[in-house]
């Protein structure tokens, strides 16, 4: 049986385990209840009624968190000339070409790729690679663009990408202890109306079965999830 520590016990004792609580409440409870001395992440975590062995029912799509996620996000862009000057004005941290080599020799310090259509005969290669990270560009996540600008804008104000799992869980950030309750809020309601409109039509049933919000070492709190069925 896995230890648990005193702090541990202590906040989850502020918890009725047996309660589901408002979206409002359960951040207040989150961010009250972390105990690490650190800046602990706030997490949301979704069970899903949909089956992701079948094509039409996996559940996947961005969303553009209002008050971001509380860390600095390294954002590389595959792109040449005119492009590569705009990703370069809009902020990007890494931009070039050079990148696609420097990654076939391991380089992975980044953490949102971005890259222009006529690279991605070249990126493709880098499947293997990327794909298991999450880092592989895709125009459905908005990652493959010639508007490299928008995108890196979209990214550095909070944009996430979501995907459920094999086993039909959903999991994404929400922000940082440190963020309001306020802010946690926004973010957490636009992170589940997002998972709402990105409802598989093939889903079928009850589609949300379960939300519960954590901080990094803190105890869960349990959302109702009347109104995302």
């Amino acid at each position: 049986m896995p230890y648990v520590g005193k702090r541990f016990r202590a906040a989850a004792a502020s918890f009725d385990r047996l309660r589901s609580y408002t979206t409002r409440e359960a951040v207040e409870k989150v961010k009250g209840a972390a105990f690490a001395k650190f800046d602990e992440s706030v997490d949301v975590a979704l069970n899903l009624g949909v089956d992701p062995k079948h094509a039409d029912q996996i559940v996947r799509g961005t969303v553009v968190l209002p008050h971001g996620v509380g860390k600095k996000v390294r954002v590389l862009v595959l792109a040449a000339g005119e492009k590569a000057k705009e990703a370069e004005a809009a902020g990007a941290d890494m931009v070039g070409v050079e990148y696609i080599q420097k990654i076939k020799e391991g380089w992975m310090d980044t953490d949102v790729i971005i890259a222009t259509p006529d690279l991605m005969g070249q990126v493709g290669q880098l499947g293997r690679v990327l794909g298991p990270r999450g880092l592989m560009p895709n125009p459905k996540s908005g990652t493959v663009t010639m508007d490299v600008a928008k995108a890196v804008r979209e990214v550095k104000a909070g944009k996430i990408e979501f995907r459920v799992d094999k086993t039909g869980n959903l999991h994404a950030p929400i922000g940082r202890r440190s963020f309001s309750v306020e802010q946690l809020h926004d973010n957490l309601n636009a992170f589940l109306d997002a998972v709402v409109r990105a409802k598989p039509s093939a889903a079928k049933g009850e589609y949300i079965k379960s939300i519960t919000v954590s901080s990094t070492m803190g105890p869960g709190a349990k959302v109702d999830v009347a109104g995302y069925r």
